[in-house]
């Protein structure tokens, strides 16, 4: 669960927020559940995300 402490400015705490919530990708999953997604488009999504996922893994440094 994510929490942020509030110690007096609330603009700073919900700025402190959003940041976990997008670092999580909790943004990105609601923006996404937002409305349905067919089962091809979910699954043409998800091949894209693993093929990014992988070129990422690849031109990283290994050590």
């Amino acid at each position: 669960m994510i929490e942020v402490e509030v110690r007096g400015d609330i603009e700073y705490a919900i700025r402190q927020l959003k940041k976990k919530l997008q670092l999580d990708g909790m943004k990105k999953e609601l923006k996404r559940r937002e409305a349905y997604e067919k089962p091809s488009v979910a699954r043409r999504r998800k091949q894209a995300e693993a093929k990014r996922k992988l070129r990422k893994v690849a031109r990283s440094p290994r050590d």
